[in-house]
């Protein structure tokens, strides 16, 4: 049995597939003037795809390589490797200013994760269960702190930290980042409550939940995976962040991007390089322990 739709000609009788099916296509082209796929082009396709994927992807962690492998250069010269040697990573520990700008970064992202996570689930658990007609609206104003430039956001900040006589420091800064975190976790978790079948929560209620234990006990366990991965992408957030610190940053506060950017003012330097490792190999553990914790939930269910 032979379909024919839009010029393009599909075989559906069983005999004519298998041997035989390319000369039998060709007879078709001769009566209806157009030849099927026959794969050919989709393999040159996969192969251009892939090259193409792999030098995006070498053009994107060169850099990365070549800040790890400096790290470990004897030589100060970001020039040419002259041996191996953990010598900056030493300097780096040793470095009280840096390990309390560290320290600094690490309780300012814990921090403005966990709170955003917070406001975030709830959030999306809110927009995904009203129906105003301002809905739209609320739903932009959300992630308004995305669309706005950074530069504006800080300047933004500090005039209204400033009009309440809150003293910069770190409360500034948690408030600050909070700010843009929560459109993270928010948008994750809107995306996952669009997949579930709210007749779940309907179901528990039915059987005596109360709408709090229905929620905590059916939705919040099917959201944590979104919840987890908005945070993860939060953190990092929090951590890269410069410009919105640099202006709701107290004068005898630094954070971990602030000062790696006041010294590559004068060039980057091996510590810096090792610091980059080190956070990259701190990034690389986190999403291995994530991917780890996924797994074993899977085969667990």
């Amino acid at each position: 049995m032979i379909k024919i739709q839009n010029n393009e000609i599909e075989v559906l009788d069983p005999k004519m597939q298998g041997e035989g099916a390319e000369a039998k296509n060709d007879t078709l082209v001769k009566k209806f003037g157009k030849k099927r796929n026959t794969g050919s082009g989709m393999k040159r396709s996969t192969r251009f795809e892939k090259i193409y994927l792999g030098i995006i992807f070498f053009l994107m962690y060169l850099p990365v390589a070549v800040v790890i492998i400096f790290s470990f250069n004897e030589s100060k010269l970001p020039v040419r490797l002259t041996g191996f040697s953990f010598q900056w990573y030493e300097k780096l520990f040793a470095d009280s200013a840096m390990m309390e700008a560290l320290v600094n970064s690490l309780i300012l992202g814990v921090a403005s994760c966990a709170v955003s996570a917070v406001i975030g689930t709830l959030g999306a658990v809110g927009l995904s269960r009203i129906h105003w007609k301002t809905k739209g609206a609320l739903e932009y104003i959300s992630i308004l702190p995305l669309m706005i430039p950074e530069i504006i956001l800080g300047m933004v900040l500090m005039a209204f930290f400033y009009m309440l006589n809150l003293p910069f420091g770190m409360l500034t800064l948690l408030i600050g980042h909070t700010v843009f975190c929560i459109p993270y976790i928010l948008m994750e978790v809107k995306a996952r409550l669009v997949g579930l079948d709210p007749s779940l929560e309907e179901a528990a209620r039915d059987l005596g939940a109360t709408s709090m234990r229905a929620f905590f006990d059916i939705t919040l366990p099917l959201i944590m995976p979104a919840v987890a991965s908005g945070s993860l992408l939060a953190f990092a957030m929090s951590m890269d962040d410069v410009v919105i610190s640099i202006f709701i940053n107290g004068p005898r506060l630094s954070t971990l991007p602030i000062k790696v950017y006041t010294q590559i003012k004068t060039g980057v330097t091996p510590e810096i390089n090792a610091l980059c490792t080190i956070m990259l190999a701190f990034t690389a553990g986190i999403l291995l322990v994530y991917s780890l914790v996924k797994k074993l939930r899977r085969r667990s269910q």
